[in-house]
């Protein structure tokens, strides 16, 4: 089944976002409500706002392989399927190595996670990998429907485009941040993601092949290198930022929304979209 995930992803952690919040996004104009930071292998949340939505696909971004087992996610899958078919995608990832002490062979362990979903029944083309550097990339061309990646750029989505070549997603994910103030949201970005996640390896590691260097990554980053990250400035220009993203290739364009009102946020993003690229079919409120 082919799914379109529409131009714009919405990425909230549980705390985020409620069955009825997950309706507003749907009605702003979303084409994916992304469950991040390692959801539980029930996916039990992630039902119930299908369930409070009725075009919506739902995604997680992402099940960490080494705490949600690969047979309960299957299960899980299957039981979603069930009820809301066609509109759940199932992104895994490896976690990082700060985290997980039986972190080890990252690319063995998602290979063997994937067999175990394909064994239970889930289908590949249902499932999208948080891939950064060139050989996950190539796991996800390979055995996924595409990837779905974090904390990068526009020049990592036209590398990632190149290694999955046509008829892979492409789903990065950009943190936006409504405010007008350079200086501010530099300060806001270096308090949250990706301000304190520039230690996590695999992140530091690929952002790195993207040119940037150590004293980018020092500390909470250089203004440069949160100037790539975090798209900030009036909605519109956040919007131009953010579909920087689709002219590198990418099939939808992720929104980590920064700042205290998250769905006030992804709100003025997808209005903005509306107006900087009226053909996208993203509706403008």
């Amino acid at each position: 089944m082919n799914l379109d995930p529409g131009l714009l992803g919405a990425h909230l952690r549980e705390h985020e976002v409620t069955p009825e919040s997950a309706a507003e996004v749907e009605r702003a104009g979303y084409g994916t409500l992304w469950l991040d930071a390692s959801p539980p292998a029930d996916l039990a949340f992630a039902e119930r706002l299908l369930d409070a939505t009725t075009r919506l696909l739902v995604g997680t971004s992402v099940v960490n392989v080494w705490t949600a087992d690969a047979e309960t996610v299957a299960a899980s899958y299957h039981r979603i399927e069930g009820r809301h078919p066609g509109r759940f995608l199932l992104g895994v990832g490896i976690g990082h190595r700060e985290v997980h002490t039986e972190y080890a062979s990252p690319h063995e362990k998602l290979a063997s996670y994937l067999d175990r979903l394909t064994a239970a029944g889930v289908p590949a083309g249902r499932v999208v990998v948080a891939a950064l550097g060139p050989r996950m990339l190539r796991l996800a061309r390979d055995r996924a429907a595409g990837t779905v990646p974090c904390l990068v750029t526009p020049e990592h989505t036209r590398r990632a485009r190149t290694v999955l070549g046509a008829g892979k997603l492409v789903l990065p994910g950009h943190f936006a941040l409504v405010e007008p103030d350079p200086e501010r949201a530099r300060a806001i970005a270096r308090s949250a993601p990706p301000g304190t996640a520039l230690g996590v390896t695999n992140y530091a590691a690929n952002l790195r092949r993207l040119g940037f260097t150590d004293d980018d990554l020092s500390g909470t980053g250089s203004d440069r290198l949160l100037d790539a990250l975090v798209a900030h400035g009036d909605p519109a220009t956040v919007a131009t930022r953010l579909l920087a993203h689709r002219t590198a290739g990418a099939d939808q364009v992720g929104v980590y929304p920064l700042g205290d009102d998250p769905i006030a946020t992804l709100r003025a993003v997808a209005h903005a979209v509306g107006r900087v690229e009226p053909h996208t079919g993203v509706r403008v409120r």
